[in-house]
């Protein structure tokens, strides 16, 4: 069965992993023909797992990348010849299928592969020193030393080469120390594409380690696009929502579907994340729509719900500066600068003095390790709709329009979003 990762961008937010999660739950109703898996191309922070355990639900498993792996290549046989058997034994096999391998076996345990050159070889000996073939040896007497396996994680390309520098016609490949299968030069003709459906994104650097080896066919985003190129036209469903998972949840109606409480919950979770609430000058009336249809699914107050997955948080004294600055950090590239502007959530400011000079270390570090002219970190108390802004030094901080409080840290009464409020004042800083 064709399978299809969904997967959300870097630095996973709880928009990105529920979008993910609900829409493989719809496209598997829907499109039974094929297998549609959630993934995540990051680790959760504790928070986030906190939620997710209190849902009673398990996140999307990780991906590292997308690049080909040997998994996705390797052969298997019904064919098992065991080490002691006559290597006559080994004919009606080639005379079935010429398999260039055939795995040998010892009992249970895998042997090796017995290759169509050791049978060559061992009968061009016979007949070079005594002009013919006397006797049929076991099939272990005529195999040659086997090579190390190749894991069925490894990298296509990695096992490519090993291969190639090899005198063997096929390796075996482990998994977990068990043999599962081999591979063969034949394997290696063409690199496959795994199949892949973005949400909650669609820019490349946004995306997976691995993207351009991928083969992309369906973006279902709530962002700008700068879209990653495709080879063939693709169904794309962006939208100016609050929230990935509204699109998503709108898609159910379309089908015809309710979704269960699991995905209702998952889905609530997303658009209260990213629309704090539903405060967020991001929300529309979809959004308050499609809230209040999950809260009435689930049977819960929306308010307390939100409430609840919000309390859930570390408190920023709590987690480690650098994590956090990291964990909702976006780039921008404006008048041949390259900005950073990172937004972290919390119940309260009261304790900002802290833990402000760590953070605004950590800031500074991240700024210096990706190559940033300017780095700011907006935090937001989603409770009391009011955010602070730390930076680093830079010219462009002095024509910022708020309240410097105090060494480059500024009060944003009101502000809760990063793309719609905050963003538009960085750019018009750095114009100035």
């Amino acid at each position: 069965m064709e399978k299809i990762y969904i997967i959300g961008h870097r630095n996973p937010d709880f928009d990105s992993v529920c979008s993910a999660y609900a829409y493989a739950k719809l496209k598997n109703r829907t499109d039974p023909l094929k297998e549609y898996i959630a993934a995540r191309c990051g680790h959760l922070p504790e928070s986030m797992k906190k939620v997710f355990a209190g849902l009673g639900i398990e996140p999307p498993v990780y991906m590292r990348d997308i690049y080909p792996k040997v998994r996705d290549i390797y052969l298997t046989s019904a064919v098992r010849i065991d080490a002691d058997a006559p290597l006559s034994t080994v004919a009606a096999s080639y005379k079935a299928t010429n398999p260039s391998v055939i795995p040998v076996f010892e009992g249970e345990k895998f042997y090796g592969l017995l290759s169509v050159d050791d049978i060559t070889r061992w009968a061009m000996e016979q007949i070079s020193k005594r002009g013919k073939i006397d006797e049929i040896p076991k099939v272990r007497d005529i195999m040659r030393a086997e090579e190390e396996p190749v894991s069925s994680s490894d990298f296509f390309e990695d096992a490519k080469r090993k291969l190639s520098s090899s005198i063997k016609r096929g390796l075996a490949v482990v998994e977990n120390g068990t043999f599962v299968g081999f591979v063969t030069r034949r394997c290696f003709l063409k690199a496959p594409k795994n199949n892949i459906i973005l949400v909650d994104h669609n820019e490349a650097k946004q995306s997976i380690t691995g993207i351009e080896t991928a083969n992309i066919v369906e973006i279902i985003d709530h962002h700008r696009l700068d879209a990653v190129k495709t080879e063939l036209p693709i169904f794309i469903d962006a939208e100016p929502l609050g929230s990935t998972c509204t699109i998503v949840y709108r898609k159910y109606v379309l089908e015809g579907i309710t979704p269960d409480q699991d995905v209702a919950k998952m889905l609530l979770t997303g658009i209260v994340s990213d629309t704090l609430i539903l405060r967020s000058p991001t929300t529309t009336p979809v959004d308050i729509e499609s809230a209040n249809d999950l809260a009435k699914i689930i049977g819960v107050d929306l308010h307390e719900f939100g409430l609840r997955m919000f309390s859930c948080m570390e408190g920023m004294k709590n987690r480690v500066p650098k994590e956090a600055v990291e964990s909702d950090f976006k780039t921008y590239r404006e008048k041949n600068l390259k900005i950073g502007i990172g937004q972290c959530e919390c119940t309260t400011l009261e304790d900002l003095e802290d833990y402000r000079q760590d953070y605004l270390a950590a800031l500074e570090d991240v700024r210096k390790r990706q190559g940033l002219d300017w780095a700011v970190l907006m935090i937001t108390d989603v409770i009391r709709e009011h955010s602070v802004l730390l930076i680093t030094e830079f010219r462009a901080g002095s024509h910022l329009p708020y309240s410097l409080v105090s060494d480059r840290v500024y009060d944003m009464p009101g502000v809760m979003s990063r793309k719609k409020q905050l963003l538009p004042e960085i750019l018009h800083a750095v114009g100035e």
